[in-house]
């Protein structure tokens, strides 16, 4: 067992008060048999009112009323994990690999394709050359092998570079260009994954700042693929990895917007506002910070 902790701060400031709208926050881990939120704080100014709900992905989602103008808008989230090793956790598998192409039961079918349906159609024909270039498909039968293989050859074609402005690249530009940043290359190897028939999502959330500089300062983005018999899956194609326990999901969907960890805006001349500062700190513990972790 293993504790984590984490501190994210975003500040934003404007040149005089300025009225908001509702903010919507995706920066609750998410929970399950590896995860478990011991402790959440939220630090929001000015004042606010906060719901939590839960949206069509499972993320949790705090929306946040702030109820005063103000000329800066500051939200801490703070929050201590507990993890339960081994990452993954070793299964008994069957000898026989999931096929591909992938098929899925009737029972999936209908949900998979939701996740199989492109974001950027218009880039499909530029995607599916560079998958055709990249990958000898024809000699492929196992399902888990063509993913792992593309990751890491989408990790030798391009090179990672952190990226301040908002959105993401299409994928044709991050191919043309040979760089991004990881929300840039996710959102590549998703588009990629769905050309091949894979139900493919993106996943956001924090990456253990001692194993790179990705995820330094802010959040990181990766890619979860939907395998047979298998489950979700997440390879992080900024590292050519699978995603690990070094990998926190706060939010997945099955389109980048869906899980920007802040959204909102204010009632103001565009003018009015000066910057934005995120700040992500990640900090393992050798033992529970909290009185009693049981």
């Amino acid at each position: 067992m293993s504790w984590m902790r984490i501190k994210h701060e975003t500040t934003y400031r404007y040149r005089s008060e300025v009225a908001f709208t509702p903010h919507r926050l995706v920066l609750r881990p998410r929970e399950g048999h590896d995860i478990r939120v011991e402790e959440m704080r939220l630090e929001i100014h000015p004042g606010h009112g906060v719901e939590w709900s839960r949206d069509v992905f499972g993320n949790s989602i705090a929306t946040v009323h702030l109820l005063a103008p103000a000329s800066e808008l500051r939200i801490v989230s703070q929050v201590i994990l507990r993890q339960t090793p081994p990452f993954p956790l070793l299964a008994i598998r069957p000898t026989d690999l999931p096929p591909y192409p992938v098929e899925y039961s009737v029972e999936e079918e209908v949900v998979a394709a939701a996740y199989q349906t492109a974001i950027f159609s218009e880039d499909l024909p530029a995607v599916r050359s560079w998958v055709k270039d990249a990958m000898d498909l024809s000699a492929c039968h196992d399902a888990e092998g063509v993913v792992s293989a593309l990751n890491q050859q989408l990790k030798k074609t391009i090179t990672y570079a952190r990226r301040a402005a908002k959105g993401v690249q299409t994928p044709a530009e991050t191919l043309r260009k040979g760089t991004g940043s990881c929300r840039d290359v996710a959102t590549l190897f998703l588009e990629a994954l769905r050309a091949l028939g894979f139900p493919a999502r993106f996943a956001s959330g924090y990456l253990d700042c001692r194993a790179s500089e990705m995820g330094r300062a802010s959040m990181h983005a990766w890619t979860e693929a939907y395998l047979p018999e298998v489950g979700w899956v997440g390879y992080d194609a900024s590292l050519g990895e699978k995603t690990s326990d070094r990998h926190v999901v706060v939010g997945v969907s099955n389109h980048p917007r869906g899980v920007m960890p802040i959204t909102g805006a204010y009632y103001g001349a565009q003018d009015q506002f000066v910057e934005m500062t995120v700040s992500v700190l990640t900090e393992r513990l050798d033992e529970s910070p909290l009185a009693d972790p049981s």
